[in-house]
């Protein structure tokens, strides 16, 4: 049986981070009675565009760890892309609020390394074929 324990645990962790969200989007609907969408609100826009970002990233880069971590990636990298993508994604959610929907270094840096770490994976997975 092959392991796949380093993807397990960043799956759940990111997990979390993905439901932490869905709630705020939740109490936001919820507090402003917003049955859809945002309402035109900017806080509920932030809201759901924090949610939708991870929900548009975490899955792909969860699947390319799975298929490194299958094809025999070491655990040292794994943790190390692993944290990273849960990191990047913690800084993107905290950007976006703290910068009001608005440039901020957080974000930015989510971003990016979440951009880095899913081009690390596709090398790496493209890698193993050839």
């Amino acid at each position: 049986m092959v392991s796949i324990e380093v993807t397990a645990l960043y799956a759940g962790l990111c997990a979390l981070l993905v439901i932490a969200l869905a709630f705020k989007v939740v109490a936001f609907r919820r507090g402003k009675k917003v049955g859809l969408g945002t309402g035109g609100d900017k806080g509920g826009e932030i809201a759901v565009r924090a949610h939708a970002n991870a929900i548009e990233y975490v899955p792909l880069a969860l699947i390319l760890m799975l298929i490194a971590e299958i094809n025999g990636l070491s655990h040292l990298w794994l943790h190390c892309l692993g944290a990273a993508l849960l990191l990047a994604r913690l800084l993107h959610a905290i950007g976006l609020y703290a910068g009001s929907g608005g440039y901020h270094p957080g974000r930015f840096t989510g971003t990016s390394l979440t951009w880095l770490v899913i081009i690390i994976l596709a090398v790496i997975n493209i890698r193993a074929v050839f």
